[in-house]
């Protein structure tokens, strides 16, 4: 049995020898240049009897009809089974507008079947601060439906009771970045390492034509994580020196060397620095299958008895080669990849190898289990 090809094809890909040059925007976010999450409540009408009839979707049906001056006797009960209440969520995104849109996703908060056909009423968006930042209201677009028989039984595709609407939210009002309130910019990496900081700030000095050992900085490390970069204060000036800031290319440092393994689906990933000490490893396996037959025994034409049924187990016992092989010292990847192929270990059984071996010590290497 081999390794499925598409393990090798991960493990092999990764062997480059040197990582590749890339742009500082794709590793990089801008301190103080951030999205906000809304939230809000609202109500869904319209829906063809897939609604629901629960206090609070009544309450919320009173105080929207009390807002057009219309009051419900409180005796009276409605029946709303068009109406669902409804939570609203949005992200809006940095620099946005007043007057500019955001798309927005509905979800049902109650015993509603579907949303499907509804139109979301006017819903206030409130960020984190308690204000209102947008305004949502539109149809749904449902991607997900429901149907229930007279039996009980029903049918459920996709998520009927969560949909969409595509620029359903009107921005009110901005949120202010802190992009202009220094005389620097911090440069924050996506994944902190100490050494891509450093060549980092190294390529924007660089690139810049400054000096670090005559004391002319433009960038300047603060940690694994984050640089910080003398920017012109002028606003006009700020964004020509980002998009021209952005737009080198420097080459990051080697990730740590690890090994990420998903227990659910058996994908392995190997980065190419991982190293084995001395170590031996045996693989076999003991395959034990037993089979149950039914028999019948009858008595004959003139003898006296009954008719039996009895079970006859049959157990078979097969011990699969046992095989060793060995890592000497400072193995690498491919050395790794092509004597366990050898051994024909399958992704869960490699897994327990690689889990051994960092018990026994002889991983160099971070085993993470997702």
């Amino acid at each position: 049995m081999r390794v499925i090809s598409l393990f090798l094809m991960l493990l092999i890909g990764m062997t480059a020898p040197l990582q590749a040059a890339q742009r500082i925007k794709d590793l990089v976010s801008i301190q103080g240049v951030r999205s906000n999450q809304l939230v809000g409540y609202g109500l869904v009408v319209g829906l063809p009897g897939t609604g629901e009839q629960s206090p609070f979707t009544e309450q919320s049906f009173r105080t929207m009809l009390s807002n057009f001056g219309i009051m419900l006797p409180s005796t009276l009960k409605p029946k709303i089974k068009n109406v669902a209440a409804v939570a609203v969520h949005a992200e809006l995104p940095p620099f946005v507008k007043p007057g500019q849109t955001i798309d927005v996703t509905v979800s049902s908060i109650g015993e509603a079947g579907s949303l499907r056909g509804g139109t979301l009423l006017q819903t206030f968006l409130k960020g984190l601060d308690g204000n209102v930042y947008a305004v949502a209201q539109g149809s749904l677009v449902v991607s997900g439906f429901g149907a229930e028989g007279a039996d009980g039984s029903k049918i459920v595709s996709n998520t009927p009771t969560v949909g969409t609407i595509a620029n359903g939210a009107i921005v009110e009002r901005t949120v202010q970045s802190g992009l202009m309130q220094n005389d620097f910019l911090t440069l924050n990496l996506h994944y902190p390492d100490f050494s891509t900081a450093r060549n980092l700030a190294d390529a924007i000095n660089a690139h810049l034509g400054a000096d670090p050992a005559k004391g002319i900085t433009i960038a300047t490390p603060i940690d694994a994580a984050s640089v910080r970069v003398s920017a012109p204060r002028e606003v006009g000036q700020r964004v020509n020196f980002l998009a021209t800031l952005e737009n080198f290319t420097f080459e990051p440092a080697d990730a740590p060397a690890k090994i990420i393994i998903n227990s659910r689906t058996g994908t392995i990933v190997v980065g190419k620095d991982v190293r084995l000490l001395p170590a031996a490893v045996t693989h076999g396996g003991l395959t034990v299958t037993i089979t149950e037959n039914q028999q019948v025994s009858q008595p004959g034409v003139l003898a006296e008895g009954e008719t039996v049924v009895t079970t006859q187990s049959v157990v078979d016992v097969n011990l699969d080669d046992s095989r060793m092989f060995t890592f000497n010292p400072g193995v690498t990847l491919d050395q790794l990849v092509r004597a366990v192929n050898e051994v024909g270990a399958a992704p869960g059984d490699l897994m327990a190898i690689l889990e051994a071996l960092r018990q026994a010590g002889a991983l160099q290497g971070q085993l993470v289990v997702i």
